[in-house]
């Protein structure tokens, strides 16, 4: 049995999946952060000074501090249950983000592997029961009908 789970292991796409979720996972947190450090903060500023991971609505007040609440993290201390739409917005933008780059990356590699042409036909129909025979062919094999040697 670990004979057969090595070979399944070992193989090549299970190694090349395992790659990707680590590259994935690595570039995900790349993207969060340019989300969140890069691009959420001249966008809040633009809109007025808005944090957008501060943005919530208090469906109900906590136990332990009663609204307004400045923060998220002071409504979640206080024990609040909060909608996250600031929150929700930025993963928005993050997803949008690696859509983008997930889809350039393919485009390129799409563009790497251009198709070659197509080949030349070596057979052609006959014209009288259109079968498909061989280019040179002189005669049809199967309705034998004499074929002239330029019919293509």
């Amino acid at each position: 049995m670990f004979k057969e789970f090595k070979e399944f292991a070992m193989r090549g796409n299970v190694v090349d999946m395992a790659v990707g979720i680590i590259i994935g996972a690595a570039f995900g947190a790349i993207v969060q952060s340019l989300v969140a450090d890069i691009l959420m903060p001249p966008i809040g500023w633009a809109l007025g000074n808005v944090d957008f991971s501060d943005l919530f609505l208090v469906l109900k007040e906590g136990a332990a501090a009663a609204a307004p609440y400045a923060s998220l993290t002071e409504a979640q201390a206080a024990g609040a249950v909060t909608i996250n739409y600031g929150l929700f917005f930025n993963r928005i933008i993050s997803f949008l983000i690696v859509a983008f780059a997930v889809f350039m990356l393919v485009r390129g590699m799409n563009r790497l592997q251009r198709s070659a042409p197509p080949a030349a036909p070596d057979t052609k129909a006959c014209p009288h029961c259109f079968t498909m025979i061989p280019l040179p062919a002189r005669r049809c094999p199967h309705c034998t009908s004499e074929l002239d040697v330029v019919t293509v």
